[in-house]
C-alpha cells in the first residue's frame, strides 16, 4: 500500500480510522469501515454479472451508488464507465455501445435511456436506483448489494490496470472514451498539502460523475480520508444549505457553479463560516469573479488546470497567489505553476519546437496522471502526443519570467481578425469587469474584409441596466489593442453550456454565422 491508489487507501482507511465519515448523501453515512464492507458487497455482485477488465456503465447523478459502484469497480478489475446523462437516449445507446459495457446501474429517471441502451446491448444487465418497475427484468440496487458478499476482490494494486473510461464532452464529433488505469489517478501526497486538507476536513461534490472534476474530487477526497458529502445536483440553495448543515471546509466547483452561488438570492441565510477553500477548474474564470468569491465567501481558492486526458490537473494557482486587491493581480489570469512530477512545456504550433519564455504555443505536458489514448481511436491516438512522449492538450498558453503559466485560450478558438491573432480569453476577461456583464464568451465569426470577426456574446447580470453595443465596445478601449476590441456584440439570456460547465463555443459559432448569412 505504498502509493495511494483509491482501493487501497479505501482498505487502508477502514483499518486506521473506521469509525471516521466517509460518504454521506441522500441523508444517510456511511464510516469507512461501511464504506468497504459495502464496497466489497458491490465488488463481489458485480464481478459475478461481468467479467474483468469489463466496463460498468453508469447513469447516475453524484450520491452513494455513483460512489459505491466506483470504488467497487477499482477493487474487482472493472472499468467504471460513467455516461453524461444529459445526453440524449441515443447519443447514450452510442457510447453505451461503443465502451461494449456489460451491466448498466442507472438512476430511475433516465430510464428512457436505459431502455434504448437495452435495446442496443440485449446481452447488458440492468440495476435500477429507485423504482425497479420502470424497466422489466431489472434488478435493484438494494437486490445487487444484497447480493454479494463482503469478501474482498483484492485487485487495484497494478498502477497499469484500467480503471475508468470517461468520454469526452463530444462537442466536435463523436465522442471519445479516455481510458485511465491506476496511476494516472495516483494521488500525490503534496498535492494533499495543495488544497489544505486537515484530517477533520469536510468535502462537497455536487460535479457530475461523467466529468474529471467530479470523479477526480471524490477519488482526491476520499484517497485523502476525508468526510465527502455529495449532493446529486449543483442547484445554489442545495450547496448553500449543504455546506451550512456539514460544516464543509472543502469544494471543487466549476467557475459558472461558483457565479450561481454569489448570485442565490438566500445566499445569506445560511452559515457559510465553515468554507475554507474551494477549488476551481474546468473552464476559464474572470478575474472579476475571482474577486466577488473572495471577497463575498471570504474563502481561500485554489485553481487547477487540466483536461480529461491528463486525469486532472497538470499545474495550480495556488492559494497564496491569489490576491485579488494587492500587487499581484496579475496572477488571477494564470493557471499557476506546474504540479509535482508534470513537466509542461510550450510548444511551435506548426513545428513542435520547445518556444522560450513568453512566447505563446501550444501547451504540452508529460506526468504520470497522463492517459495512454482514446478507447479505439487510433488515429485520433497517433497525433495526441508528440515523438518524445508529451501529451498536445490543444490549448493555448504561455510561461511568465516567473514560471507562472497563462492559457490564452483553445488552440481552435484563436482569432485570427486582419492577420493578427486575438485570444478570447483576453477580450472576456476585460468585458466581465462590466458592472453590468454576468457572463461573456467571445468567439470569431467570419467577415469578408478581416477574414474574422470578434464577436462578444453577453449575458447581463440580474437587475443591471441594459448597456448599449457601443457602451460596452467603448468600456474596451485603452484596455485592449484596437484589433482585439469586439467588433459586435450579442446580448442574450443564456450562454449555451455542456454538462460540465463549459460555454459551447462552437454553438455559438454555428448559431450567430447562420444569423449572419440569413441576414445577407
Amino acid at each position: 500500500m505504498s502509493e495511494l491508489h483509491l482501493p487501497n487507501r479505501i482498505r487502508q482507511l477502514a483499518l486506521t480510522q473506521p469509525s471516521a465519515r466517509a460518504v454521506t448523501a441522500e441523508g444517510a453515512t456511511l464510516t469507512y469501515s461501511e464504506f468497504d464492507s459495502y464496497t466489497n458487497r458491490v465488488a463481489t455482485a458485480l464481478t459475478a454479472m461481468v467479467t474483468a477488465p469489463g466496463r460498468v456503465g453508469a447513469l447516475l447523478r453524484m450520491g452513494l451508488p455513483g460512489a459505491a459502484t466506483f470504488a467497487a469497480c477499482a477493487k474487482a478489475g472493472l472499468v467504471f464507465t460513467p455516461i453524461n446523462w444529459r445526453l440524449n437516449p441515443d447519443e447514450i445507446a452510442w457510447i453505451a455501445a461503443d465502451a461494449e459495457i456489460g451491466v448498466l446501474v442507472v438512476d430511475a429517471d433516465f430510464a428512457a435511456a436505459a431502455r434504448v441502451v437495452a435495446d442496443a446491448l440485449p446481452n447488458v444487465h440492468i440495476v435500477v436506483v429507485g423504482d425497479q418497475a420502470l424497466l422489466d427484468g431489472a434488478r435493484t440496487w438494494d437486490q445487487l448489494v444484497g447480493s454479494g458478499d463482503d469478501t474482498d476482490p483484492g485487485l487495484g494494486d497494478d498502477p497499469e490496470a484500467e480503471l475508468l473510461q470517461l468520454y469526452t464532452s463530444g462537442t466536435t464529433g463523436k465522442p471519445k472514451g479516455v481510458v485511465a488505469v491506476h496511476r494516472n489517478l495516483y494521488n500525490v501526497p503534496e498535492n494533499f498539502e495543495l488544497y489544505e486538507f486537515r484530517d477533520d476536513s469536510v468535502s462537497l461534490n455536487a460535479l457530475p460523475l461523467f466529468h474529471i472534476a467530479g470523479a477526480g474530487w471524490m477519488s482526491t477526497s476520499l484517497s485523502a480520508g476525508l468526510h465527502l458529502v455529495m449532493l446529486g445536483e449543483m442547484r445554489p440553495a442545495l450547496v448553500a444549505a449543504a455546506i451550512a448543515e456539514h460544516g464543509v471546509t472543502h469544494a471543487f466547483l466549476v467557475p459558472s457553479a461558483i457565479g450561481m452561488l454569489l448570485e442565490h438570492p438566500g445566499l445569506a441565510d445560511h452559515d457559510l463560516s465553515s468554507l475554507e477553500l474551494i477549488a476551481y477548474g474546468a473552464s476559464p474564470i474572470t478575474p472579476a469573479l475571482l474577486a466577488r468569491t473572495m471577497d463575498t465567501l471570504g474563502c481561500r481558492l485554489v485553481q487547477r488546470y487540466g483536461m480529461t486526458e491528463t486525469m486532472g490537473a497538470l499545474t495550480a494557482l495556488r492559494a497564496d497567489d491569489h490576491d485579488p486587491h494587492g500587487t499581484r493581480t496579475y496572477l488571477l489570469r494564470s493557471a499557476g505553476t506546474p504540479l509535482p512530477g508534470t513537466e509542461v512545456q510550450i510548444r511551435d504550433i506548426v513545428t513542435g519546437e520547445r518556444l522560450p519564455q513568453g512566447a505563446t504555443g501550444e501547451i504540452v505536458s508529460r506526468s504520470r496522471n497522463n492517459v495512454s489514448g482514446y478507447w479505439r481511436r487510433d488515429a485520433e491516438n497517433a497525433t495526441l502526443y508528440t515523438d518524445d512522449g508529451f501529451l498536445r492538450t490543444g490549448d493555448a498558453g504561455h510561461f511568465d519570467e516567473d514560471g507562472y503559466l497563462f492559457v490564452t485560450d483553445r488552440v481552435k478558438d484563436m482569432i485570427i481578425t486582419g492577420g493578427e491573432n486575438v485570444y478570447p480569453v483576453e477580450v472576456e476577461a476585460v468585458l466581465a469587469e462590466h458592472p453590468a456583464v454576468a457572463e461573456v464568451a467571445v468567439v470569431g465569426l467570419p467577415d469578408a474584409r478581416w477574414g474574422e470577426a470578434v464577436t462578444a456574446v453577453v449575458r447581463l447580470a440580474d437587475g443591471a441596466e441594459h448597456p448599449s453595443e457601443e457602451e460596452l465596445v467603448a468600456f474596451t478601449a485603452g484596455r485592449l489593442a484596437s484589433y482585439k476590441k469586439p467588433q459586435r456584440i450579442h446580448i442574450v439570456s443564456e450562454l449555451p453550456r455542456n454538462a460540465s460547465g463549459k460555454i459551447l463555443k462552437r454553438t455559438l459559432r454555428d448559431t450567430l454565422g447562420s444569423r449572419a448569412e440569413s441576414a445577407s
